[in-house]
């Protein structure tokens, strides 16, 4: 390799050929083919690599995957040789061959001697950049994964305690209903009752529906009263107890008139009526844990999906379920005075993209925006199609971005949140996810009494 082949590079601009030289002598022409690692993810970035023609790809190891995370695909572009000012440096990504290529390797040490020499001040100054950089940068991500994972953490078991503990009272209330039920069907075997009047009483049992019953509360306590009276004048003793099951699950007077013209008055209509009512109640208690778990395996359903944990990291998805699973992580946050209006089109295209990213993007938008309307207002998500694209939008009716917020909202660390709020995702790495990773756009629309976060997602 010849000084003559690196003048033409952006990179080396106001280097002489003096220069060009010692860097020459420093480092050593690699040619590269197809598939061959150049450097490895993870290793000390011990070694400064520039592309001077060809491609490579840089790699990550993402879960059980090799992702693609950029591109060296021009003259000047380079990687590694962090270790020239860190001693901790390491390659952020494997280089991998993509076509026949061919670039230039100088040893850290190397490049860090050459620097000295032509710009020792500069030295100083990317030197203290990295340690400065590296210390806040770590401590500050650190803090953030830990407050965001806390508060997804406490959202989710807030989430799953509710149907986790109807369950535990619904399973507790069978035990005791299961309990009066035996107890009612011995006291009829005591009481002599002949098959024929069980079968009866059974058929009048599978008339009773339990979603019949009345639903306004007034309405459920005068059907009480009545029942509870006519159960007390046919020598029921326990006419309030069975009068309150009995009516919560739609049985009148009349029904009652039937089973004593089956039972007769007395002990043997308490036992009947008894049985019917811990039946009842069981058919409700085991719909309510059936709901309950249910409720609990869609959240984990939801968790999965929203990880995308045993998928791959590129693959057709479908940009609602990612936006569903976000809202039930969130779940929490939607509560008293936030409305949740949702609009997808029924046809909506699958895109080819990272579904675990995405989620990052829709989980920051979402929270953004119930944070600005301070737990009231409309928030609303939209995915629709639009020629080659998938558009989603989340809107919110909060008092919107000042114009100095959405000239920056997209700038590195730019935030309108105070210190360990939000989600340590800013509008700057959302960007990075769509516009670098998946070839999007993401931009604010704030206007007409809603602020809008959109994304506009490729097709194909």
């Amino acid at each position: 390799m010849r000084v003559e082949d690196l003048r033409p590079i952006g990179l080396f601009a106001g280097l002489t050929d003096e220069q060009l030289g010692e860097l020459l002598a420093a480092g050593e022409e690699v040619a590269v083919e197809p598939g061959v690692e150049l450097f490895v993810e993870g290793e000390h970035a011990d070694f400064w690599w520039v592309l001077v023609d060809g491609t490579l790809d840089l790699v990550r190891h993402v879960g059980r995957e090799d992702v693609v995370v950029g591109r060296m695909d021009a003259p000047g572009r380079w990687a590694g040789g962090f270790r020239a000012w860190d001693e901790q440096g390491v390659y952020l990504a494997t280089g991998r061959g993509t076509t026949a290529a061919r670039v230039l390797r100088v040893p850290a040490g190397a490049l860090r001697d050459l620097m000295d020499g032509w710009f020792p001040f500069g030295v100083h100054l990317v030197s203290g950049l990295y340690r400065t950089a590296r210390s806040i940068e770590s401590t500050a991500r650190q803090r953030d994964s830990l407050v965001t994972l806390g508060r997804l953490a406490a959202g989710l078991a807030h989430e799953i305690n509710n149907p986790a503990s109807a369950a535990v009272r619904a399973v507790d209330a069978l035990d005791a209903a299961g309990s009066s039920l035996l107890q009612a069907l011995t006291e009829l075997a005591r009481g002599g009752l002949a098959a024929e009047q069980f079968v009866a009483l059974d058929g009048l049992r599978r008339e009773v529906d339990p979603r019949t019953g009345p639903d306004d509360p007034l309405a459920l306590a005068d059907a009480t009263d009545e029942l509870s009276a006519w159960l007390s004048r046919h020598g029921v003793a326990r006419d309030w107890e069975l009068a309150a099951g009995l009516a919560a699950a739609g049985v009148d007077v009349a029904w009652c008139r039937r089973a004593a013209d089956v039972l007769g008055d007395g002990e043997r209509l308490e036992s009947g009526l008894g049985w019917v009512a811990s039946t009842v109640a069981m058919e409700t208690l085991v719909a309510e844990v059936r709901e309950s778990t249910r409720r609990v395996s869609d959240l984990v359903s939801a968790v999965r999906s929203y990880t995308q944990m045993d998928r791959a990291s590129r693959q057709d998805t479908d940009v609602r379920e990612g936006l569903e699973s976000t809202l039930v992580m969130l779940g929490h946050k939607l509560r008293g005075g936030v409305r949740v209006v949702r609009e997808y089109d029924e046809d909506l295209p699958r895109v080819e993209a990272n579904p675990g990213e995405l989620n990052q993007v829709w989980t920051n938008l979402v929270d953004n925006a119930v944070d600005a309307m301070d737990g009231a207002g409309t928030l609303r998500v939209t995915a629709r199609s639009e020629e080659d694209a998938v558009v989603v939008e989340i809107g919110d009716t909060g008092p919107g971005f000042t114009s100095e917020a959405s000239a920056r909202a997209f700038e590195a660390f730019f935030t309108t949140k105070e210190v360990g709020e939000g989600t340590g995702l800013g509008l700057d790495i959302a960007r990075r996810i769509v516009v670098e990773r998946h070839g999007g756009t993401i931009e604010v629309d704030a206007g007409n009494g809603e602020t809008v976060l959109r994304v506009r997602l490729p097709v194909g």
